[in-house]
């Protein structure tokens, strides 16, 4: 219904800050985002000063929300350097989870884990931006990754990503 509704932007944001914080789950979290079409019409530089906020959450879902909307309508040639700057400054170790993490495999899925380093929402949406910044601007995104604080396992992630993608199966991802 946000996505839907006649209004202006601030009154949108003013929705979303109710609604963000209900986010429990990637796919809700992702489906919100493909179906933002207005933020594809937003004032740019409106949109990233609102997702700074979740950015700087400490909500698992909040800073995927903030990566995966950037990721859907930043993701440009204007703004990449400031998407780049702002997932490097991520500090993955004050995000905290509602879902308990395991490194070993189950033979049966169990309900409230992830296998893997946690947050593991937010280190996957990140792998996927870098992954979809392949895609867009190879030469850019692979010399941030290479000079990138991010930890090696999300480097890791989206190193998979690059070549599980139909897009990038075939371009060096490093």
């Amino acid at each position: 219904l946000i996505n839907n509704e006649k209004c202006s932007l601030r009154e949108r944001f003013s929705m979303l800050k109710k609604y963000i914080p209900m986010l429990d789950n990637w796919a809700v979290c992702d489906s919100y985002c493909a179906n933002a079409k207005w933020m594809a019409k937003a004032d740019k530089e409106a949109l990233w000063c609102f997702l700074q906020q979740w950015f700087k959450s400490n909500r698992e879902f909040d800073v995927r929300f903030a990566i995966v909307a950037s990721m859907t309508y930043l993701l440009d040639k204007e703004w990449l350097e400031h998407v780049f700057q702002r997932i490097n400054k991520l500090d993955f170790s004050s995000i905290k989870s509602e879902y308990t993490t395991t490194n070993k495999k189950s033979e049966t899925p169990q309900e409230g884990t992830v296998q893997g380093v946690g947050p593991y929402y937010v280190r996957m949406g990140t792998a996927w931006l870098l992954a979809t910044a392949l895609a867009k601007f190879p030469e850019e995104t692979k010399t941030f990754v290479r000079t990138s604080d991010l930890p090696e396992d999300i480097i890791k992630l989206y190193v998979r990503k690059a070549k599980e993608s139909f897009r990038t199966r075939h371009t060096e991802a490093l």
